[in-house]
């Protein structure tokens, strides 16, 4: 099994086609488009980057259309200032990079800091919104209003977040990949990006009428149902217990069966 997940995503690898051209200002985003048909655009969150999908990549891309992408900053993409990091820059790099390969409907698959992303993309640009799946991150910012932030963006205050993050479910080669993706991250973008997620401007009393899944790590509290469905009216959510932040990951097979089940029977492609 083992040898056919290395094969199979050696294979991805290859026939990964770059859409480097899409930009948003001059800030160039790097992405990677792979399959045909209907579309999944895949994001990471804070201080990760595209790799942070490959478990699921392989598993789609017979079927749909699959892009994932390096945000402003992170990976391979081009950097702005630390003071201009923002949701809306975000929300526009994914539109850039859906504007590039000619999709009208996509799906947004958002892990973490990327839930807040797929939210503010979901505001800002609805018409091209057929589903949201926000992996162990926010759809409803509301209960960031009065979150008084975590202090210094330090390489040891990263290190102890990134370990909190880990179950003892969590490899040690997975604990050491995901360490080594997100300390490696600048940290411009790290202080940068962790501003932009708890800015009040990312308070919106808007709904998102598309169809939406929330999937939580084992570890994680879930918010209040109410208050989301308040804000995301067609939502649903599920636990996957004994994982941590990067559920994935962890459990590709289930993560993978979960998101196939939302694209059949509640996208709205």
């Amino acid at each position: 099994m083992k040898l056919r997940m290395a094969l199979a995503l050696a294979v991805s690898a290859t026939l990964a086609t770059p859409a480097s051209a899409a930009s948003v200002g001059d800030l160039a985003i790097v992405s990677t488009v792979q399959g045909s048909g209907k579309t999944i655009i895949f994001v990471h969150g804070w201080t990760c980057d595209k790799s942070s999908w490959d478990g699921q990549v392989a598993a789609f891309d017979d079927d749909y259309r699959v892009i994932t992408l390096d945000l402003p900053g992170h990976g391979k993409s081009d950097s702005p200032a630390q003071a201009d990091f923002s949701m809306k820059l975000f929300a526009e790099a994914v539109d850039a990079v859906r504007a590039e390969v000619g999709a009208d409907k996509v799906v947004l698959v958002g892990h973490s800091m990327g839930g807040a992303v797929i939210r503010q993309y979901a505001l800002d640009h609805p018409e091209h919104v057929a589903g949201l799946v926000a992996v162990d991150g926010p759809l409803d910012m509301r209960p960031f209003a009065n979150f008084p932030g975590f202090g210094p963006v330090t390489v040891e205050m990263r290190t102890g977040m990134i370990n909190s993050m880990f179950v003892p479910a969590t490899t040690p080669e997975l604990r050491e990949q995901i360490l080594g993706t997100m300390l490696g991250t600048s940290e411009a973008t790290a202080a940068g990006a962790m501003a932009a997620m708890m800015s009040p401007a990312n308070q919106s009393e808007a709904k998102i009428a598309a169809p939406s899944l929330s999937i939580w790590a084992g570890n994680s509290n879930f918010p209040n149902p109410e208050a989301t469905k308040e804000m995301v009216p067609d939502w649903t959510q599920e636990k996957f217990d004994g994982t941590g932040h990067f559920l994935m990951m962890e459990q590709p097979d289930r993560f993978n069966a979960s998101l196939k089940a939302f694209l059949e029977q509640r996208a709205e492609f």
